[in-house]
């Protein structure tokens, strides 16, 4: 675990800004069944992937590991169906949907070409079974009578996949139906897919689990996920395939290894074989050349530094979020802490105050930021109490 900067010693406790190099000790693990990979400091270059753009990331920080042509907009097929699934997850979320609900199924929506859950005009079908259609049997006649049920139309519902892709920084992406059918105005990049897959995992991880499901059954049909890789490794749980003529073989594939998940997405391949095989390839390149590490969590302080004019002296801080880094395995003891907290503090100080800045650096490289803020209010000391603080301060500050 890192070392609390708070415990550090031989820190100035009235300096400009207090500066903590922290050096931090590696934790044993056990090995997973399928193996760990061997400590490197050296990361090759990633593997040649066969595929029109590809990108790998690391869900927990973000960073990207492998890329190429991964902001290139390209036709996404049945991809766009992991959007249609985020919308309807907000909804669900926002209880303006729920799993029990009854969904009509339209003329419009029976009709739809390409794969199919075998929904029946005129019926009508709950809509957890809808969703399982959509994720797991890819039906694009689930997928439009979902987008009618929740927006409408298609158009509209066209609407709220895009507003989504804004909030969320698509910006190389364009929604104009809920299937993935080709479209003019239509088009995705690896980059984003995997930004909305990281998304998705982070905020509806119940919702998430549907994509590892390897079949479901419908109107006494029972469909194969089309993922593969589900069944190749184990430690894959999603995500998605595409197929049209203009887009290629997509997969956006997502695993996870002792607490390291990471996303690929490849757009654009041969053949369903090689979409696999490129994003076997990619997943592996990742697990073995890099790791994740939690460093901090918003649990325990990181500082504790001296208040003047407060009905308390002290005051805690901590980040607002989990500092998580992806780093070259093998050098987690290379990383090292920079904590800039301005001295002295002087109250009132509000409990999520910013007081300073965390900064994690490997080889020179900030690998990440974050704002340093108060645990707790600090109340200011009363006038008569605060006028004679302020002159022993003074006449402290002179023979320091």
């Amino acid at each position: 675990m890192p070392q609390n900067p708070s415990t550090l010693s031989g820190a100035p406790r009235f300096a400009a800004r207090a500066k903590l190099a922290i050096a931090f000790a590696v934790a044993a693990v056990a090995a997973p069944l399928w193996g760990q990979p061997p400590a490197t400091s050296v990361v090759p270059d990633h593997p040649a992937i066969a595929a029109e753009g590809y990108v790998l990331m690391d869900a927990d920080t973000g960073k990207i590991l492998a890329e190429d042509n991964g902001q290139q907009p390209l036709p996404p097929a049945s991809l766009a169906k992991i959007m249609t699934g985020y919308v309807v997850a907000v909804e669900l979320e926002a209880g303006r949907i729920s799993l029990s609900d009854d969904v009509p199924v339209s003329v419009n929506a029976w009709e739809t070409p390409g794969s199919r859950m075998f929904i029946r005009e005129g019926t009508t079908v709950v809509l957890e079974d809808l969703l399982r259609g959509v994720v797991i049997q890819s039906g694009n006649d689930a997928s439009v009578a979902l987008a009618e049920f929740v927006a409408g139309g298609e158009d509209a519902f066209a609407d709220m996949m895009n507003q989504h892709g804004a909030l969320l920084g698509m910006s190389g992406s364009m929604f104009a139906n809920s299937t993935g059918l080709p479209h003019d105005d239509q088009y995705t990049t690896a980059r984003d897919l995997a930004v909305l897959t990281q998304q998705l995992i982070r905020r509806f991880p119940d919702h998430y689990a549907m994509y590892s499901e390897r079949s479901f059954k419908y109107n006494g049909i029972e469909q194969p996920n089309r993922n593969r890789l589900l069944w190749r490794d184990r430690t894959v749980d999603g995500v998605k395939t595409g197929y049209t003529k203009e887009a290629g073989y997509c997969l956006v594939a997502s695993a996870e290894r002792d607490g390291m998940r990471l996303i690929s997405a490849v757009m654009g391949a041969e053949s369903d074989a090689v979409r696999v095989r490129e994003s076997q390839k990619l997943l592996s390149y990742g697990f073995r050349y890099f790791e994740t590490h939690r460093l901090y969590g918003t649990e325990a302080p990181l500082k504790t530094s001296e208040v003047r004019y407060g009905q308390t002296q002290e005051v805690s801080m901590g980040v607002p979020e989990a500092i998580y880094v992806t780093i070259p395995r093998g050098r987690y003891q290379d990383i090292e802490a920079t904590l800039d907290i301005p001295e002295p503090m002087e109250a009132p100080i509000a409990a999520g105050d910013i007081l300073g800045e965390l900064r994690v650096i490997l080889d020179g490289e900030t690998l990440a930021t974050s704002p340093l803020i108060a645990r707790e209010a600090v109340l200011e000391l009363e006038t008569v109490a605060r006028f004679f603080e302020g002159i022993y301060f003074f006449f402290h500050d002179l023979v320091k």
